[in-house]
């Protein structure tokens, strides 16, 4: 089931991106064979294997790589496979015979995907790093948080999995498209310093246009607009503020009931600690409930603020069934949605079961040349 059932990728356990990367193309239907540790990893935020959701979806067995067993199978595997996704440092692969070259070797189609953090190359590349780092090369890092404040670090979304996991998902399925055509594989080299300066594709264009200033809180995105924030209400609750266009503006004051000039604030900076001013008085004067009862269904770009308990609860995420139960545990379904190929439910994350060789490779039968 889903669109890309039928494909066979073998995953290099590693830990952040890369996993969310397997995980998404399992998501969408990929037959895809982790390969773990023989030891239990001490790497990344420990904790009990049914919550650590980004290992759904897929079997996984334990081998060791450096055992000329252990390379032999996953090169077995990987003659049967579509594409290969590993997340280590630049090296580490070759070192353990299952490098680029020894993998096309086996099989001239194999599209081989690899996660880094700085990159295959550069003077960075052999060096650790975490995604706060690479989004603080990049300037990402020094644009997100509020006006004379110290920057937010914006959980590891626009690093590890912005621009590192959906970029490398990308990249091996437009390697898989273009081998329909050319018949042949190649190294995907999906880094997330790259990725993650792709995402800030706007933000450097308002920069070279002078639209954008480089103090934080100072701009429309940023919190430094009045109408693009977040507000308190008065239960304590949070609402998020965001009507950019002139005629949504209008609207949101129209409900709030605020004097006539409040929208022509929006149009001067030095007006807007004036309107926010208004906007704040506005929202502390009742609760929550009663801004998100006043603004449904209008297009005054409001929405609550919701938390991780708080969001699967929300009628319209409940409507479109955006979250999911898997043994027992609340978690984002898969995503995006498919008019025919629509995937199934995954399954929770597995452990890695010690297996032979046989049993290993019997889970696929060799591709007809």
């Amino acid at each position: 089931m889903g669109p890309l059932s039928g494909f066979r990728i073998v995953e290099l356990a590693g830990i952040g991106p890369a996993p969310m990367c397997a995980m998404l193309l399992a998501d969408l239907g990929a037959d895809i064979i982790r390969i773990d540790r023989t030891a239990p990893s001490e790497l990344g935020v420990q904790r009990p294997l049914k919550f650590n959701l980004t290992l759904r979806g897929r079997k996984a067995v334990a081998l060791d790589l450096k055992s000329e067993e252990g390379r032999e199978t996953v090169l077995e595997l990987v003659e049967r496979a579509d594409a290969l996704i590993e997340g280590f440092r630049p090296g580490v692969t070759e070192r353990l015979g299952l490098g680029p070259n020894d993998c096309l070797e086996r099989n001239p189609r194999l599209v081989y995907g690899r996660m880094t953090g700085w990159g295959q190359t550069g003077p960075l590349a052999s060096t650790a790093g975490h995604d706060l780092n690479y989004i603080g090369l990049i300037g990402a890092l020094n644009a997100i948080g509020r006006a004379d404040q110290l920057p937010t670090p914006p959980l590891n979304l626009v690093g590890d999995f912005g621009g590192g996991a959906l970029y490398l998902a990308l990249g091996i399925l437009s390697a898989l498209l273009e081998r329909q055509t050319s018949g042949r594989g190649q190294v995907v080299d999906a880094a997330i310093v790259d990725g993650a300066a792709s995402l800030m594709m706007q933000f450097f264009g308002m920069s070279a246009a002078g639209l954008w200033e480089n103090a934080r809180g100072k701009n429309v995105l940023d919190s430094g607009s009045p109408f693009y924030d977040v507000y308190a209400c008065g239960d304590g609750g949070l609402i998020s503020v965001a009507p950019i266009e002139r005629k949504f503006l209008e609207e949101l004051i129209k409900r709030l009931e605020l004097a006539d000039d409040s929208v022509a604030l929006a149009g001067n900076k030095t007006d807007w600690p004036e309107l926010r001013k208004r906007l704040a008085g506005a929202f502390r004067q009742k609760p929550r409930s009663h801004w998100c009862a006043l603004f449904e269904g209008t297009d005054s770009c409001i929405a609550p603020v919701l938390t991780m308990s708080e969001a699967p609860e929300h009628p319209h995420l409940k409507n479109r069934v955006t979250f999911i139960k898997v043994d027992g545990v609340v978690q984002p379904a898969p995503a995006p949605r498919f008019s025919r190929s629509q995937p199934g439910p995954p399954i929770p994350p597995q452990p890695p079961r010690a297996a032979s060789k046989s049993e290993i490779l019997a889970a696929w039968s060799p591709r007809s040349a």
